[in-house]
């Protein structure tokens, strides 16, 4: 039994942040209310000044298990999404093997069930391998409660292919999420075509190598008369592309951003700085701020991280041979309150629904709330401590992130899921 007191309680459909004191016990909230009175059995926790809102929810991570462990485990990457306030993930299929048959996925599930403390989902291929040529066990992967389909990291590059997996899939109420790029346009290449790569001297990515596809899978989805989700929208074109087909309302279709496509331009990347490197990659200033204005006005249903880790000894490699991606678990949160939410850019209850309800609706699970008789899924936020994100800080296994030993204000001080408090500084 848990209360908490003096709380400023934050929510997906208000600005305004509520005074009140929660009382925690079974796994639920008992009562929410100003002075309330503590059980003899309570732990009292004084909360003042500090923000308690549901826990965050992450629809697109790279967990690395099975095949690739040096990187990432079940364990480590959900003990960095608790210590970034996130109490569920959806897991990306684009594993050694692959995450396309009930063997792969019943493994994955059970793997996460003995070592992680919070929920994790996984998402099945849409192909064999990612192969792009023959569909994936999708029924058998449903069975077992996978609903999105992925060939994450790679494109889907035969369109029939994935017309018809959206014509089979769609009738089980399965969706489809898209990394969007023709292979051919954007190569084996590091950045954004533009002003620093040349500047570097490298072969750039063009934007239209991910806008290309997003109209294209988008176009799919309409003729299937299925759901199409599209993955981390890097470019103004690409995110007016979604908007545009939002507008019309004869498809559903759904999108997301990444925090660091928000973030950071070309111009972080400097003299080959591989913790900028990521695909899609970073593009100009006028394509982060088109993107920012998308999550404000709606187009980006919600952000995930994209969260992508790999060893330090693979991004110490030059920067056309080291991998793309970076981590985002353990930073997300505060990195989103540091530049956003504490200097007014919008306010908690956009970043709760982006970041914490909408993806919760995206995999048809429920919605955590503040509400007296809901499970307890929590995060106390201090929004006047700060976050230094050294080495031993972070949780993720490994340590991919721009903002490495950088100190932002705020700092997640508490995550209860369930009866179990699973973080608490």
């Amino acid at each position: 039994m848990l209360l908490i007191q003096h709380a400023r309680l934050a929510s997906a459909h208000s600005p305004t942040l509520t005074p009140a004191d929660v009382l925690l016990a079974n796994g639920k909230i008992q009562q929410i209310g100003p002075g309330l009175t503590a059980p003899a059995a309570a732990r009292i926790i004084d909360a003042r000044s500090r923000i308690l809102m549901p826990g965050m929810f992450d629809a697109h991570v790279h967990f690395r298990e099975p095949g690739f462990e040096t990187k990432e485990t079940i364990a480590t990457g959900s003990a960095a999404a608790i210590n970034g306030g996130v109490t569920g993930v959806v897991m990306m299929p684009n594993t050694s093997p692959a995450i396309d048959s009930t063997t792969v996925v019943a493994s994955v599930l059970e793997s996460a069930r003995r070592n992680a403390r919070i929920p994790v989902l996984t998402a099945g291929c849409v192909t064999k391998g990612r192969l792009g040529k023959e569909l994936a066990a999708i029924d058998g992967m449903r069975a077992l409660g996978v609903t999105m389909l992925t060939d994450d990291g790679d494109t889907t590059a035969d369109p029939a292919v994935l017309l018809r997996a959206m014509q089979y899939a769609g009738e089980f109420g399965m969706f489809f999420a898209s990394h969007c790029e023709v292979a051919e346009l954007a190569g084996p290449r590091a950045l954004n075509d533009g002003v620093t790569s040349y500047r570097l001297g490298i072969k750039g990515s063009p934007a239209c190598a991910e806008e290309i596809i997003i109209d294209r899978d988008i176009r799919l989805a309409h003729a299937a008369g299925a759901h199409i989700h599209i993955q981390h929208v890097s470019s103004k074109l690409g995110m007016e592309t979604v908007r545009w087909w939002k507008t019309r309302g004869d498809v559903r279709v759904t999108a997301e951003v990444a925090p660091h496509h928000l973030l950071f331009t070309e111009e972080h990347l400097g003299d080959f700085d591989t913790h900028y490197k990521m695909n899609p990659p970073l593009r100009t200033k006028a394509d982060t701020e088109a993107l920012l204005q998308g999550l404000i006005d709606g187009v980006f249903d919600l952000i995930a991280t994209d969260h992508a880790p790999h060893t330090p000894f693979e991004k110490a490699q030059d920067f056309i041979s080291a991998p793309n991606g970076i981590t985002g678990l353990d930073t997300a949160l505060v990195s989103l309150y540091h530049h956003f939410v504490a200097t007014g850019v919008f306010a908690w209850d956009l970043l709760i629904k982006r970041f914490s309800a909408e993806p919760r609706r995206l995999m048809g699970l429920p919605v955590a709330s503040i509400a007296e008789g809901q499970a307890t899924d929590l995060v106390l936020f201090d929004p006047d401590a700060a976050t230094t994100f050294t080495a031993e800080f972070m949780q993720s296994k490994s340590r991919n992130t721009p903002f490495l030993n950088q100190t932002l204000r705020g700092r997640v001080d508490l995550v209860v899921l369930g009866d179990e408090v699973l973080l608490e500084r």
